[in-house]
C-alpha cells in the first residue's frame, strides 16, 4: 500500500538552535575561553594533588620496607653461609658412607677399625736401632 501513496513534499530543514555552552551568551567568548582554561586548571590542580598523595604513601611504605628488607638480607646471607657449611659436611660424610660401604675397602676398614691383621698378610714391624748399635755399625 505505501507504493501507491504519493510521496510528501521534502521536508525543508528548520533554522537550528545554537546552544551555547554552559548556558553562557553567545556574544562573550572571552568568558568561555577563560572558564574553559579555569575547569582545565581546577582538572590539573586535582590531578597533581592525588598524585603527590599517591606519591608520599609509596615513600612512606618504602621507608617502612626498607629496614625490613635489610634485616631480611642479612637472615638470607646468614642462612647462605649455614648451607655452604652443611653442604661441605654433607659431602664429607657421603664419601664417608660409600668407603664404609663399598665391599672392595671392606678387608681394609676391618683392619683399620679393629687394629688386627689378615691372616694372609705378613706383619712389618720397623723398630729404630739401639743409640749404642747404631755407633757399631760400618
Amino acid at each position: 500500500m505505501n507504493a501507491l501513496q504519493t510521496p510528501l513534499s521534502p521536508v525543508r530543514p528548520t533554522r537550528s538552535l545554537r546552544v551555547t555552552h554552559k548556558g553562557l551568551p553567545r556574544s562573550n567568548p572571552r568568558a568561555l575561553h577563560r572558564n574553559h582554561h579555569h575547569a582545565i586548571a581546577i582538572e590539573t590542580s586535582i590531578k597533581l594533588t592525588v598524585n603527590l598523595v599517591i606519591s608520599g604513601a609509596a615513600i612512606t611504605a618504602l621507608t617502612q620496607l626498607l629496614p625490613y628488607s635489610i634485616a631480611q638480607q642479612a637472615k638470607l646471607q646468614e642462612v647462605r653461609s649455614e648451607v655452604k657449611t652443611t653442604q661441605g659436611r654433607v659431602s664429607h660424610l657421603k664419601s664417608e658412607f660409600n668407603r664404609y660401604f663399598d665391599p672392595r675397602q671392606a678387608k681394609s676398614i676391618m683392619q683399620e677399625e679393629t687394629n688386627r691383621a689378615d691372616p694372609n698378610q705378613r706383619v712389618v714391624v720397623l723398630e729404630e736401632p739401639a743409640p749404642e748399635t747404631a755407633a757399631q755399625l760400618p
